[in-house]
């Protein structure tokens, strides 16, 4: 089995990826295979390049090029808004949307002991920083309708209320227990537009 030992890699590391397992990632090995110089080697290149160049913005969390994302350095986005998502798909479906002209603010994850993850590691005592910096007028809490993304919620928002920050949520067309990144572009920007006070 040693001349397949490359394969056999490649194949247990695409099937660490959300939504494939080990025989998805087998298929999509197999795949790639079939057609080595048509989507193998520009794949290779592509994701070596892109692991030399993608850089954490420093404002937002958002992932781009430059330490300071297209959407930071947007002056026409510096609204007053700034609107709090779990992870940077989240910020991507948002932006696939087009219904919201703010600044972002990713927490990479929600409060949850299980995990180690506390304040401090989702960068709430910066956001709380950077609303009294930036002198922003509302904070949009679009964190998942989940348990541990309520209870992040209510956390931020106790944070922020000495702030005197307006403070809302998502309403209506997020389902209880629904992910931002899993929903249509339509029901994004119904539930920006419904927001309310937390």
């Amino acid at each position: 089995m040693n001349e397949t030992r490359d394969i056999e890699t490649l194949i247990e590391l695409m099937s660490r990826l959300p939504g494939l397992g080990p025989r998805s990632a087998r298929r999509a090995v197999l795949a790639l295979l079939k057609k080595r110089g048509q989507f193998m080697a520009p794949l290779a290149t592509a994701m070596a390049q892109v692991a030399l160049t993608a850089k954490d913005c420093t404002i937002c969390g958002n992932i781009g090029q430059s330490d300071i994302c297209p959407i930071c350095s947007d002056p026409a986005r510096n609204n007053g808004e700034i609107c709090v998502i779990e992870d940077v798909a989240d910020l991507w479906a948002m932006e696939r949307g087009g219904a919201f002209r703010g600044r972002y603010h990713v927490l990479g994850g929600t409060l949850s002991v299980l995990d180690d993850m506390g304040p401090d590691q989702l960068g709430i005592p910066r956001l709380n920083a950077r609303v009294v910096d930036t002198g922003a007028r509302e904070v949009i809490l679009a964190l998942n309708a989940t348990v541990d993304g309520q209870t992040t919620a209510h956390y931020i928002a106790d944070c922020l209320a000495a702030t005197g920050v307006s403070i809302t949520t998502l309403a209506q067309g997020v389902p209880i227990g629904g992910e931002l990144n899993y929903l249509d572009d339509g029901t994004i920007g119904a539930a920006l537009r419904a927001r309310r006070a937390l």
